[in-house]
């Protein structure tokens, strides 16, 4: 029982350092670098219905409990996650965090804020 609080404590004391972005940064860090991982995740309708960024990867936040990227060539890039408002990218990037992943980069208000901001989408 003492482990079990003790993993308990060291999870919820974890620190997470993934970056919040706008959608203006997140749009314009995209466009400045070269050599990153663009997740979504939404769900496939959300993806295909809504639209996408360009050269987004789908993968739905409930199939991260059955991966692990961190090994397979991501985990030195930069990483860019997003979902329809913030949440699930959010969960994401911590997972992503967990797993090694050391530049991980969030749309804080999501695909939402990337759509009013009128930045382009594909279908």
């Amino acid at each position: 029982m003492k482990k079990l609080i003790i993993s308990i404590l060291a999870f919820f004391s974890l620190s997470y350092s993934y970056e919040n972005l706008s959608a203006k940064q997140f749009y314009e860090l995209l466009n400045k670098e070269k050599d990153y991982v663009l997740l979504d995740v939404r769900t496939p309708q959300e993806f295909y219905k809504e639209g996408h960024i360009k050269g987004a990867n789908l993968i739905p936040i409930q199939l991260f409990k059955y991966l692990y990227l961190g090994g397979k060539g991501i985990k030195d890039k930069k990483v860019f996650v997003y979902c329809r408002s913030g949440n699930r990218s959010a969960a994401a990037s911590k997972v992503l965090e967990s797993w090694g992943v050391k530049k991980v980069y969030n749309l804080k208000s999501g695909i939402l804020e990337w759509k009013k901001e009128g930045f382009p989408l594909e279908k």
